[in-house]
């Protein structure tokens, strides 16, 4: 077995216990895509678990030197970048990973920024402030994603929507996470929307507050559900299967948030999750969808996203 056949079966261990959404849709890839995002994957994962003391995403830890693992994380990263091994698995994946489709070191400084806004125990003041961090942490990754997938660096249409499937992740994931992030001292939920609804920050899961809690989460809904229409029309420019997976994806990650709106004020009362017979008939889904040209009605909702100002000539 070579280097990289063990690197590929550890990250591919990595995301079945790490993401099982993300992982049911990355077997729809090809072969040599398929493994490639399981390398990426390992990296993103393991510098998330570094900068918050997590396990595979676990629970939040008590970390008191984050700033010395944010170098960590950098030093490790322009390590890897430059193909040397580097005594970390995931760093390793992302050297592989790399080399074989181009990814570049300005790329993963921007997921990198991410982190860093964490480090330093940042939240959100705007809608405009939660959707820099959505791009950090997960619409830079959605164009590294596609770089894997083969889209060119400079392809920025097909980059844009990328980036928006990510930001529709990210902001399942906020809406999902709102009471695992309020017990680490974490909120990503704009501070003019608590104020809006009369949610005071540092009480926000008061079942008192619970009805306007849950009446932002349908406002990040529709957010959300905009930008996932605009990913699914960037979908139809991929080849089948990489359609397939990223429909599938989509899919799967927008029940995630729409099952969070309708819960309403019950929300937070458990995790939510997307059953593994719901994903299988997602993954059916799209491979309908994918087959089919994009319906008008996704035209009209991507005009609704929340356009952020993204060079991605910066990240060739």
């Amino acid at each position: 077995m070579t280097r990289r056949d063990r690197l590929v079966t550890q990250a591919q261990a990595t995301i079945a216990d790490g993401s099982k959404s993300f992982a049911a849709a990355s077997r729809l890839f090809d072969r040599t895509t398929r493994e490639r995002v399981w390398l990426l994957y390992a990296w993103c994962r393991r510098c998330d678990d570094l900068i918050d003391g997590q396990d595979l995403g676990g629970a939040l830890g008590v970390v008191d030197d984050v700033t010395a693992r944010l170098d960590h994380v950098r030093a490790l990263t322009r390590l890897a970048l430059t193909g040397a091994e580097t005594g970390d698995v995931a760093f390793d994946c992302l050297g592989y990973v790399a080399a074989e489709t181009g990814l570049t070191q300005a790329m993963a400084d921007a997921v990198i920024g991410g982190f860093a806004l964490d480090a330093t125990g940042w939240h959100p003041q705007t809608e405009a402030d939660m959707m820099r961090y959505c791009w950090h942490v997960a619409g830079a990754v959605g164009v590294m994603m596609a770089v894997v997938m083969g889209v060119a660096p400079d392809d920025a249409v097909t980059l844009e929507r990328a980036c928006d499937l990510g930001l529709a992740f990210q902001l399942a994931n906020i809406m999902r996470d709102i009471a695992e992030d309020h017990a680490a001292g974490r909120c990503y939920v704009p501070a003019d929307w608590l104020a809006e609804a009369g949610v005071p920050a540092d009480d926000l899961l008061n079942p008192a507050y619970r009805d306007a809690l849950a009446g932002i989460a349908r406002r990040m809904n529709v957010l959300a559900a905009a930008h996932e229409a605009s990913a699914r029309i960037g979908a139809a420019r991929l080849s089948f299967r990489q359609r397939w997976a990223i429909l599938s994806a989509a899919g799967i990650y927008g029940d995630i948030a729409r099952q969070v709106a309708r819960r309403g004020h019950a929300a937070w009362d458990d995790r939510t999750v997307v059953s593994n017979a719901a994903k299988a008939g997602w993954i059916a889904r799209a491979l309908v969808q994918a087959m089919l040209p994009v319906p008008l009605r996704l035209r009209g909702a991507a005009e609704a996203r929340h356009f952020i100002m993204r060079d991605f000539s910066g990240l060739v």
